[in-house]
Order: structure tokens, then sequence, then C-alpha cells
């Protein structure tokens, strides 16, 4: 197992192809065992919460998790021919400076993921100290799990993914034991949730939250599968990637939408206090396993943070990021420990403006090119290029118009009783102004590459 560089060449150049030695099954892990998560439970309790318990629910969840992970899974495709982080690839449509500002965004996306996994985690961990007799604070709880994930995210990418393969084997275990024996009792227990009245609006907002929490690894995707050998087939990264990201948060988000109405509130502190208490004695091991997945999750944010700052122009060196990147979320976590719903619900719904045209120009760019210019992909462009100017275009009139949050409700989703589409307007808009941009450069009809998936 090797030590990944910390320089900046580890980022801007591609993996040489003598080091591309990951094995094809761990693209599963590492896209599978972070999504094993409190966080995601919270996700499936808060559909019930909207006002979608059942079939409808279920339906949310379904179509919500296929429509987050399939860009992940055809994003992590570009990993092994580019042997590049997923941002950095972007300079191949957005250009050497267009690429910047997506990248920052996505540190700071990081960041937020960073405290936002931590806050149920420390809640759990203290309660797990408290068994033992030990009070802990809040901040020391916190403090020792973030020294965890950032000894083992300082180690980069090899190390990562021998942690999402293990640990992820032991939150399996442990969800599943713990998630059959909540949905028996919450089955039989009084409902205590008031929820919403099912509307329009609710179910795009919910659809955006659970979409959401599987779109933001396409910014990470091609992060952990450009250590595989460059003649693995793309079928094989495609599926191992979208089973993966699919299937794990399908299923905690589906023990939450089973026992959402047996909980008090959609909030960290509800479903674990319910775990503990439905767990009987295997609560210390709900707890240890609440606690412990934000090592998983955040070791592979932490590292991917420290790809994006160095693709933003920030040349550190790659561990002096992680520490960066765990320092900055550690203090966030802290300041927001007690406003974690609300914080949660509006920064799923927000990184959502910049992920989908972000992913809707980038996967244009990689699969719909004409034959004879596929060969020109992996070309970088220098500069701020035209596919830059649509992000920002797309992103900024996608929350102008059609973005709902307490901030600020954009006149389209006002027209709409408060229900939020920008996210596929963005999607679709950025995909759709790619292809013209490169029917322009080449002069040609632009086809979706189908023989892609055949290497």
């Amino acid at each position: 197992m090797r030590v990944e560089q910390g320089g900046a060449a580890a980022v801007l150049e591609r993996v040489p192809s003598h080091l591309q030695t990951t094995t094809p099954e761990k693209i599963f892990w590492s896209h599978f065992s972070p999504n094993l998560a409190p966080a995601a439970w919270v996700i499936g309790t808060l559909v019930v919460f909207l006002g979608l318990s059942g079939w409808a629910g279920f339906w949310v969840l379904v179509i919500g998790n296929l429509l987050g992970s399939l860009p992940v899974a055809l994003c992590a495709v570009m990993g092994p021919r580019t042997g590049l982080p997923q941002m950095e690839a972007s300079r191949f449509a957005l250009g050497t400076a267009g690429k910047r500002l997506p990248s920052l965004i996505n540190w700071v996306n990081c960041v937020g993921w960073d405290a936002v996994n931590n806050v149920p985690s420390a809640l759990a961990f203290m309660l797990l100290l408290k068994m033992a007799g030990l009070n802990t604070p809040f901040w020391l709880a916190l403090g020792v799990l973030a020294t965890a994930q950032l000894l083992a995210s300082l180690g980069g990418h090899d190390l990562v993914q021998v942690i999402e393969k293990y640990l992820g084997w032991i939150l399996l275990t442990a969800f599943a034991i713990v998630g059959c024996m909540a949905v028996s009792h919450a089955g039989v227990a009084p409902s205590s949730a008031s929820v919403a009245t099912l509307s329009f609006a609710s179910v795009t907002i919910a659809l955006g939250t659970v979409s959401s929490f599987n779109m933001g690894w396409a910014a990470y995707a091609s992060d952990y599968t450009r250590y595989v050998p460059e003649n693995t087939s793309s079928k094989t990264v495609f599926l191992l990637t979208f089973l993966g990201t699919f299937l794990s948060s399908f299923i905690m988000e589906l023990f939450g939408l089973l026992t959402g109405a047996a909980i008090k509130d959609p909030s960290p502190g509800a479903v674990i206090d319910a775990l503990n208490q439905w767990s009987g004695p295997f609560a210390p091991v709900a707890l240890a396993a609440v606690a412990f997945s934000s090592i998983a999750i955040n070791a592979a944010n932490d590292n991917t943070a420290s790809y994006a700052l160095i693709s933003a122009g920030v040349r550190v060196n790659r561990m002096l990021s992680v520490a960066v990147t765990a320092g900055t979320a550690y203090i966030l976590a802290v300041m927001g420990e007690g406003s974690f719903v609300s914080l949660y619900e509006n920064y799923l719904l927000l990184a959502l403006y910049w992920i989908a045209p972000w992913c809707g120009i980038v996967m244009a760019d990689w699969y719909c090119r004409p034959a004879h210019a596929r060969s020109m992909r992996m070309l970088t462009k220098e500069g701020w290029t035209s596919s830059a100017s649509l992000f920002v275009l797309v992103t900024v009139l996608t929350i102008a118009l059609f973005s709902s949050t307490p901030i600020f409700v954009g006149p389209v989703a006002q027209l709409l009783d408060g229900a939020d589409l920008g996210y596929l307007v963005g999607f679709v808009l950025g995909g759709l102004g790619q292809i013209l941009i490169l029917r322009q450069r080449h002069g040609v009809e632009i086809l979706p590459e189908k023989e892609h998936f055949h290497a």
C-alpha cells in the first residue's frame, strides 16, 4: 500500500500506467461504504415528514437514487482513461482557468459535507462513551473522530480505498442488524411524526434531497477510479460505481422511511435516540456504527477536498490541504450542532445548483462528441472557455429563477408553490448548451458515444 505523494503533481498530472494497479472490486467499496451513514437514514425520515410515506416515499427513494447515482457512475468511467481526479479532469471542457471555480466550490462543498456527516456521528459517540461511564462534551467527541478521519485521509488514495473496503463490511453488518431491529420495533410503535400534506412541492423537494445525496459524489467519482488500469472495461467501472452508490444509500434511506413515522423529528439526535432505544442489547453496536461511519465517509471526503483545492489553483501540499479541510469542517460542525436539520436540508439542495449544470457540461463533453473528435476530448484547454461561461450562466439562472430556500425563492418556484426544479433544469441546460458548443466547434451533428462502454 502506497502513501500518495503530497505535491501538486499528484493532482495535476495523470497517474502513470505503472501505478494504475487498483483492483476493480475496490471501486464498489469506495462508493458503497461512504453512504452507510446516519445522514442517509435521516433523509429517509425527512421524506416521511415531507408527506411521502408508504409507496409514495418508496418510489421517491428509487427515482431519486437513480437520478443521483447515474451521473456518479458516468463520471467514474473517466477515471481510468484520464488518470486524473474528477475536478481536474473538467479542465478538458472548462479550461485551466475555468475549472478553478467549480473546484473551489467543490472544496467548500467537501467542508460542508464533512461537518454535516460529523454531527450525528459525534452525538452517537458521546452516547457510546456515556455507556462506558464517560461524560464527554460534543467538541471533544467530535475532535476524536475528526482526528481519526484526518489520519486516514493523509495517506491518500490507497489507504482510503483499504478503509472503505474493510470498514464497509463492518458497517454493513452492523446497520443490517440495527436496521432490522429498528423496523420491527417501529412497526408497532405509535406514530409521533407530524407529517406534512403531500404536494407537488414536497415531492420535488424530496426528490432533490434524495438525488443530491448521491449526485454530490459525481464531483468525486474519478478520484477513486483513476488508479484502476486503463484497459478496465468501462461497463465494469460503470456498474460497480452505480451499484455501490445506489444500493448503500437506498438501503439506509429505506430504513429511515420505514421507521420515520415512529421518530419524533427528522434530526440526527432523534434518529440516534430511537436507534439506541430500539436496539436493546445491540445498542452499543448501533452507536458504534453511527459513530465510526463518519471515518468511512470523511476519509474520502477530506482526501477529495485536497485534490479540489489544488485544482482550484491553491498550490499547497496535499497533506496540508487535508488538514485545512478537516480543521475548517470541525469548526463548522461545532458551530452548527444545534441547527442541524435546517442546515442539512438546505445544504443538500443548494449543492445541486452547481453540481447539476457541472455534471451536464462535463458529461456532454465526454460522451457526446462526434467520432472524429473523440481523440481530442483529453486535450487540455488553456484559460477560460465558453463551457466555463456556460457553467456560470446556468448556475446563476437556476438559482435566480428556480431556487426554493428559506433565503430566496425564485419566481418560477413561486409559481409552482415552492416546488424546486432547478437541479433538473440546470442539468438539462448545461448538457444541451455543451452539445451546442461542440456542434459549433466541430460543425457536425453530435451523437452520444454508444460504443464507449465496449472498452
